[in-house]
């Protein structure tokens, strides 16, 4: 079973879509009372950091969360801006993240970019495992995904990052630490290649 926190920031029905189409069940979460027997978890992200900080922080849901991933060590896959949230923080904003992974989103320097249309990073770009990885299984050879951000997680411990990309920078387009995941790209957009790694997940 997956759960899929709701708080009011994210495709939700499209991750539920993907995970039907794999026959793998879902759930989706609003509040703390359905944060009850949980297996693994989808933080889905979209827009500023602060204001999905913001959301999360005032759905009531952040402490349980906190405890689920930190204690339980239940495995949780941070999407997008749900990646970024993982951090210590962001340049993009003054709230402090969730801190589940030591690192701090930067924004892209526009001067290192060499496409017309500079920021965001938007559509089809390569992801490269910098590691063997399982959220990676089958996907380590020519596997391309849906980008749009123009922020990006640096890690402050490099084992942190599995996969990069490039857009004027190499990047980090994956971390893990432990039953912590995180995503730059957007999967549920990203046709097989997408829904093989989330059925990766889901195997996790």
């Amino acid at each position: 079973m997956i759960t899929i926190i709701d708080y009011g920031v994210g495709n939700i029905f499209a991750f539920q879509n993907v995970y039907k189409r794999l026959s793998i069940p879902t759930r989706i979460a609003k509040g703390i009372e359905d944060l009850t027997s949980v297996e693994k978890l989808i933080l889905p992200g979209v827009g500023s950091f602060d204001y999905a900080m913001t959301r999360l922080n005032e759905s009531g849901m952040r402490e349980r969360l906190d405890d689920l991933v930190l204690n339980e060590k239940k495995p949780v896959i941070g999407i997008c801006v749900g990646m970024q949230m993982m951090s210590n923080g962001s340049e993009e904003g003054k709230l402090n993240g969730l801190r589940w992974i030591d690192g701090q989103v930067k924004r892209f320097d526009e001067s290192t970019i060499q496409q017309i249309t500079k920021l965001p990073h938007m559509g089809w770009n390569d992801v490269k495992p910098t590691t063997s990885h399982p959220l990676f299984e089958g996907l380590e050879q020519d596997a391309i995904f849906y980008f749009l951000h123009s922020y990006y997680f640096h890690c402050h411990l490099a084992e942190n990052s599995i996969a990069e990309s490039d857009y004027g920078i190499r990047f980090t387009a994956a971390i893990n630490r432990e039953n912590i995941y995180g995503i730059q790209f957007h999967p549920e957009k990203s046709h097989s290649y997408g829904e093989r790694l989330l059925h990766n997940f889901a195997k996790i």
